[in-house]
């Protein structure tokens, strides 16, 4: 064992000093990304409506990923050129100043761009917190701390949820519209964040003259960028119509030759293709796409689920997403240890996608009408499946790669997470809402038959009330209903009501199937890994020189 492995595992030393100060500032730079996630989720229905633009809130969440997605790798990579610590107070300024900008939006596009500057400041981030944390630890320490870090996604899980419908279900407050204060509750914590990383990250960065991939990261947003606007708006120009195949292709061309360049800048890319012949790192990073799409893509759904299907306040939404945070913590607690000393990476993930994707089945076969404590104990089997994936896909990926690669690979984790996530998402919220309209008519003339609707129908009082105008006018033909603000639905007779909510349920049932499906496909992948870690030739990966771990 080498004495500086010994240092830093012996408390009272410096070098055990230096690395808790560095994984302070780690988790407090967690927890702000962690908790503005978690808000805004709880918040968004809230949000959307108040914005006019519940159809389209795909833009606000998927503006956030796609920079977040296209900032992780170049923050990685620019962190091994110039040193942690600069990139690392870089990130979490651009955090804080789009975080800023959310909460003066006015309009749903605006938040969508502003979105986009938070989400630059968010890959940053998550990118170098877990490359930080490859630098200063070794594999055995990595499972220690992996606990801290789920301690902190699951404060930000168990606080975040509830305080997010707090203030989505505030009018004001301090004479500000609470949900604003879903954004604005991150200057706080990303100032105390910049204190302790200012003043206590005391390690030199060491700057070596290499290139940056500019260009590749450019083609990467021409390739991103066109896709995404389709999956949001396809449903509207048309899935075969001359706008629709002209970003598909242009997008197309954007990924051509976004490898073409990838290859030419070798070691300078954005994402070097020679990772991709490491086994472990192709694989681990395809079951990132996989779980990205399918478990964030979910994700975005529960608050809403429990919103507009089963009728909750933004509160009582945000407890019970409570849920899932425990069940995060359920499995991820210890079980980091628990995947290094066994070595068995592909067990695990096949049991996390396998739970993940069987509960997100179950999901789809919900109604309106199902058992409340049902709905909380699948968002609790959700939680403990990701509470599986996330740790041992991280573990194994950065436990098989070369220290030299330690910020890249770390990089590569999240950006292939959450190009699936930004697909996930777009994809998920237009297929609701393409389906939620024919669903809703359908349901609402069958409802025709029902005596409690006819009668609610003849009543004039019931008919004049403005909450229940856009029902009536389906019911007559002499309107569309629009779900851009669903507002509506808390004060409208529940007898005009039902169908409507049970055409949108309807509609995310044939999600959360879809996502479920997606999920066997990761399923299937996780058995391409080997049986046990011994069977890869894993690089030795060792606790560098306190001065020199990560500034």
């Amino acid at each position: 064992m080498s004495a500086e492995r010994v240092a830093a595992e012996t408390p009272g030393t410096p070098e055990f000093r230096a690395v808790r100060v560095v994984i302070i500032g780690l988790m407090l730079g967690l927890m702000l990304s962690s908790l503005d996630f978690v808000i805004v989720a709880a918040s968004m229905r809230t949000i959307a409506d108040q914005l006019h633009g519940q159809t389209l809130q795909a833009w606000a969440t998927t503006a956030y990923m796609v920079t977040s997605t296209i900032a992780t790798p170049l923050f990685g990579k620019l962190s091994d050129l110039y040193g942690r610590k600069k990139l690392y107070l870089l990130a979490i300024g651009v955090f804080l100043t789009g975080s800023l900008l959310c909460g003066l939006a006015g309009s749903m596009y605006q938040l969508a761009a502003f979105r986009a500057v938070q989400g630059v400041g968010g890959g940053g981030l998550t990118a170098l917190a877990f490359a930080i944390m490859g630098d200063v630890l070794t594999p055995e320490l990595r499972a220690r701390y992996q606990i801290w870090f789920s301690a902190v996604s699951a404060v930000a899980g168990v606080a975040g949820a509830p305080i997010g419908g707090l203030f989505a279900g505030a009018d004001t407050l301090l004479w500000i519209d609470g949900w604003r204060w879903a954004f604005l509750i991150n200057l706080p914590i990303g100032i105390a964040a910049l204190l302790v990383v200012q003043i206590k990250f005391t390690m030199p960065g060491k700057r070596r003259a290499q290139r940056i991939d500019y260009v590749g990261a450019s083609w990467l947003i021409v390739c991103l960028g066109p896709w995404l606007v389709v999956s949001e708006q396809g449903r509207h120009w048309g899935w075969g119509s001359p706008l629709t195949l002209s970003l598909l292709a242009i997008g197309s061309v954007g990924l051509v030759l976004f490898l073409i360049t990838e290859r030419r800048m070798a070691d300078a890319a954005v994402i070097p293709l020679r990772l991709f012949r490491n086994r472990m790192f192709a694989v681990i990073n395809s079951a990132n796409v996989i779980v990205g799409v399918g478990v964030f893509g979910s994700l975005i759904f529960l608050p809403l689920y429990l919103q507009l299907v089963k009728g909750q306040t933004p509160g009582e939404a945000g407890l019970m997403l409570i849920l899932q945070t425990l069940g995060v913590l359920t499995t991820s607690r210890g079980l980091s240890k628990v995947i290094n000393r066994s070595g068995r990476y592909r067990d695990f993930l096949v049991l996390g996608m396998g739970v993940v994707a069987g509960t997100l089945f179950v999901f789809a076969s919900l109604d309106q009408h199902s058992s409340l404590w049902l709905v909380g104990l699948l968002i609790y089997v959700l939680g403990a499946g990701v509470g599986i994936c996330f740790p041992v896909t991280l573990l194994a990926l950065q436990n098989t790669s070369a220290k030299e690669d330690m910020g890249v690979s770390s990089a590569a984790f999240s950006f292939f997470r959450g190009i699936g996530g930004a697909a996930g998402t777009a994809l998920f919220l237009a297929m609701m809402f393409s389906m939620a309209g024919s669903r809703i008519a359908q349901s609402v003339r069958q409802a025709g038959r029902d005596a409690g609707f006819r009668a609610a129908m003849g009543d004039p009082a019931v008919v004049a009330h403005p909450a229940n105008g856009p029902i009536v006018d389906i019911v007559r033909g002499s309107g569309e209903l629009s779900l851009d603000d669903t507002s509506f639905l808390l004060t409208a007779d529940p007898r005009l009501a039902g169908p409507v909510v049970e055409g949108i349920a309807q509609a995310m049932s044939t999600v959360f199937l879809v996502g479920g499906c997606v999920m066997l496909i990761g399923f299937a992948l996780a058995f391409l890994l080997p049986g046990r870690a011994k069977d890869l030739a894993a690089p030795e990966t060792s606790v560098p020189e306190p001065e020199q771990a990560a500034s």
